[in-house]
């Protein structure tokens, strides 16, 4: 299995480096793993998380995501390197403005895909998370687990090489979460597809073989 990210010696800071949040981390995550990130609050799960897709460089140290160094990245690949990630977000972050199948398939749009393959794509997904009669409602019309159902399937739809969900349960009750973990469970399993999940809590119930990180005190342990 080819290594998705790979780090060495990697630190993480917000104020030019005054204030450092990881320090000196060291792993790797290979193709088609599930790893959990856990940790206290602002230990820095998120943090990490949005350096895996570029929205926060290392300030120390080596980041490899996708064969691509982190530190250096030049703008027009980090862009084509963000195609092959989906992203789940634990405010969901959907347009109120559209309705459900556009809010699916918005990466196909912002990749250039036909209306063709879009339609085609949003009723698949829409499908795959049980949302198929949804597809013409507005995010407001639905409950948080239905929207969070809809994140998933936008994170989808592109067949992404790696999943990163921040707290994708967080504000869910247990039946909608545990629809959620079905779908991420699936999505590893069936496309190969690398799932990081940034939580609170591992479920209590989960099938699937995974990896556990923790961070405290700026350092990534893996707890076997």
């Amino acid at each position: 299995m080819a290594n998705v990210i790979h780090a060495e010696n990697l630190s993480l800071s917000y104020d030019q480096g005054k204030k450092k949040i990881i320090q000196n981390a060291k792993f790797t995550v290979k193709r088609g793993e599930f790893v959990f990130i856990t940790g206290r609050s602002g230990s820095g799960k998120s943090t990490l998380l949005k350096s895996f897709y570029g929205n926060l460089k290392p300030t120390e140290g080596s980041l490899m995501v996708g064969g691509l160094e982190m530190t250096t990245i030049p703008r027009r690949k980090l862009q084509e390197l963000r195609t092959h990630i989906g992203i789940i977000f634990q405010d969901y972050k959907l347009i109120n403005e559209w309705n459900v199948a556009k809010n699916v398939v918005l990466p196909l749009m912002i990749a250039g895909f036909s209306l063709d393959v879009q339609k085609t794509q949003a009723q698949r997904l829409l499908k795959h998370v049980k949302l198929s009669n949804y597809a013409n409602r507005f995010p407001l019309e639905l409950s948080g687990g239905e929207q969070q159902r809809v994140g998933v399937a936008r994170a989808l739809a592109k067949n992404p090489l790696m999943i990163l969900a921040d707290e994708p349960t967080g504000n869910l009750d247990d039946y909608s979460s545990s629809v959620i973990w079905d779908l991420l469970e699936n999505a590893c399993l069936q496309l190969e597809t690398t799932v990081l999940v940034v939580t609170h809590k591992i479920p209590t119930v989960f099938s699937l073989p995974y990896r556990h990180f923790t961070i405290e005190d700026g350092g990534v342990y893996e707890i076997h």
